[in-house]
């Protein structure tokens, strides 16, 4: 069972801590500038919602606490290197991607939104467009996703999405057969490596809609 997760809303249509995420949507969806974030307990809402926005943004909220040696046996990320990650507001629904430095944080790239996507999709033209983007540079630095699934896809060469396509979404399959014609075509030796975000915290291209 999925552990409950409360929300924070600094900034939207209304505010306060809310216990559901689909409640937290409909308050933040259509509102410019929204500011918020979810919390593991309710405690830490409560404190959060006390204080301002900016100094919980890009804060880990969700690290675990492990043992020196699963700790020494996972270490830490590797620097310099890019992160990748997608967000999609609903399944299917709107979704975009970028890609940033995993240090500082720069952006680097981003598209979207597109209709009709998923995460999934997303998570797989992130890391297709990060390979095509440091190879253009020829960069030797590693890229990191924190999606299993699309790692998979890539090492695959296909995106094994069940999405059927639609006049909404035509634009966004036109990039994934653009991003498969690229693996199928291209050879690359960059070094695909899972964030490990129980440890790390989230991703640094994290879109912070969680």
């Amino acid at each position: 069972m999925a552990k409950k997760k409360f929300y924070v809303i600094w900034k939207g249509e209304k505010t306060g801590i809310f216990s559901s995420w689909n409640t937290c949507k409909k308050y933040i969806a259509n509102f410019k500038g929204a500011q918020y974030k979810s919390f593991a307990s309710k405690k830490d809402a409560e404190e959060a919602f006390k204080g301002k926005y900016e100094d919980y943004k890009g804060k880990d909220t969700k690290k675990v606490q492990l043992s020196s040696d699963e700790l020494k046996k996972i270490g830490n990320p590797l620097f310099p290197s890019l992160a990748v990650d997608a967000a999609c507001s609903g399944n299917p629904g709107k979704m975009e991607y970028r890609g940033v430095d995993a240090k500082t944080k720069k952006q680097f790239f981003i598209q979207g939104p597109f209709e009709e996507g998923t995460n999934n999709i997303g998570e797989f033209l992130a890391l297709v467009h990060g390979l095509g983007f440091l190879k253009q540079r020829n960069l030797n630095i590693p890229i990191y996703s924190d999606s299993r699934i699309a790692i998979s896809w890539v090492k695959k060469g296909q995106c094994r999405t069940n999405l059927p396509i639609t006049s909404k979404n035509k634009e966004l399959f036109d990039f994934v057969k653009r991003a498969e014609k690229w693996l199928k075509e291209n050879t690359y030796t960059t070094k695909i490596l899972k964030w490990e975000t129980k440890v790390w915290g989230e991703i640094p291209a994290d879109f912070g809609r969680k």
